[in-house]
């Protein structure tokens, strides 16, 4: 173990400090700021105008932030391998912000490229090390994952510098189900064992491998076909695999669900955000069969309620785990997850009756649902661990 005075600052001790409080910023400030690009109220414009912006930085920069401290952090608890702290931990922190700021302030081509595709990569590699040091190959589809999610950054910035928004939507549909894959790979590993320890139950749920792999391969392969374009069109053939990963996450849901868990914020929050990506996956079917369904609607129900609100709930939780905290969130919390579940159908069916205000009042909520994480967790983020460890 390191001394004490050989530690490097508490916010670079392990990855999901940064990269926690990166994200939830850049969370709590890009649905105002795209509110007030759509308005006119902002007189720039950013690489690839406001629609490209919002499409790429709530994938590849808010959720790729959460992404990072969460494999950072977890991928040193499964092998044993210490994962990069103090200067390397800051330069990758540093590399993301910078991609960001190029992105947002419309850099020149040749300083954003390297700096925007340059992350992924870089965070593959520590991934990578730390998983084939100890040939963990239990493991290794996380780093396939991560690597398409590379490529599809790669199929942005091509159809951003060739001026192709066919070729920029392909890459950021395939990225968000690529995101997909990674929630049903992590949320089935820790939705259960979280329920059971929250809970003080006697087991968990025990894992299906073949329910396992058949989400996971069906994610990858709906990710692939939004990089080729055919799942961007409605394509009935394509709502089948929709529709069993749908029925797949809901049995994992049902497999998983205990009463207990509403007396625990901390643990339906990730149930409710869970069972938004199995709707959004029921959604997408409707869609390609035409049923009253919009392409928006489908993917807003897979970003906002699947891929947010788990991203709030696990944020909430892991940083008071690896801090060595009591798993007791703050009492605000709680309203923020209400918050974050409550834009969902304000988001995606108020508009569609022509409610007015329906997308203010989403970005309301969602921005205050960040608002709080950050006001209660930058703190508990960038200070050391009361009990004295080294995370």
């Amino acid at each position: 173990m390191m001394q004490r005075d050989t530690l490097p600052p508490a916010l670079f001790r392990l990855g999901f400090r940064p990269f926690f409080i990166a994200g939830a910023l850049l969370a709590t400030l890009a649905i105002p700021i795209w509110i007030a690009a759509l308005t006119g109220a902002i007189a720039w414009q950013p690489a690839g105008g406001w629609l490209g912006w919002h499409r790429h930085e709530m994938l590849f920069g808010f959720a790729g932030a959460i992404i990072a401290g969460f494999l950072l952090t977890a991928v040193q608890n499964w092998t044993g391998v210490p994962g990069p702290r103090g200067k390397p931990l800051m330069a990758l922190a540093g590399l993301w912000l910078a991609a960001r700021v190029a992105w947002l302030g419309s850099a020149p081509m040749w300083l954003l490229l390297p700096l925007e595709l340059a992350f992924l990569p870089a965070l593959a590699f520590f991934i990578g090390r730390s998983l084939i040091s100890v040939r963990q190959s239990r493991n290794y589809p996380v780093l396939g994952v991560l690597v398409l999610l590379a490529v599809a950054d790669l199929l942005v910035m091509l159809g951003l510098t060739l001026g192709d928004d066919s070729l920029a939507r392909q890459g950021n549909q395939g990225a968000l189900w690529l995101i997909a894959a990674l929630i049903g790979i992590v949320g089935g590993r820790v939705i259960p064992f979280f329920t059971r320890n929250g809970l003080s139950l006697a087991a968990a749920a025990e894992p299906l491998p073949w329910l396992d792999n058949l989400l996971l391969g069906g994610s990858i392969l709906i990710a692939l076909t939004m990089f080729a374009g055919p799942a961007l069109s409605p394509t009935p053939w394509l709502a089948s695999i929709f529709i069993v990963l749908g029925v797949g996450h809901l049995c994992r849901l049902a497999r998983w669900y205990n009463p207990g868990i509403w007396k625990v914020p901390l643990l339906w929050s990730l149930h409710l955000a869970y069972g938004w990506l199995a709707i959004a996956c029921l959604a997408m079917a409707c869609w390609h069969l035409g049923w009253h369904m919009t392409f928006s609607q489908a993917t807003h129900l897979l970003a906002l309620g699947g891929m947010s609100g788990i991203i709030l709930a696990m944020i909430a939780r892991v940083s008071l785990g690896h801090t060595g905290r009591p798993l007791q969130a703050p009492a605000v919390m709680t309203v923020a997850f209400v918050l974050i579940n409550l834009a969902v159908p304000v988001r995606i069916w108020l508009p569609a009756v022509s409610v007015p205000g329906a997308l203010w009042l989403a970005a309301a909520a969602w921005t205050v649902a960040f608002g709080l994480f950050v006001w209660h967790y930058v703190p508990i983020l960038s200070r050391p661990r009361p009990d004295g460890g080294p995370g």
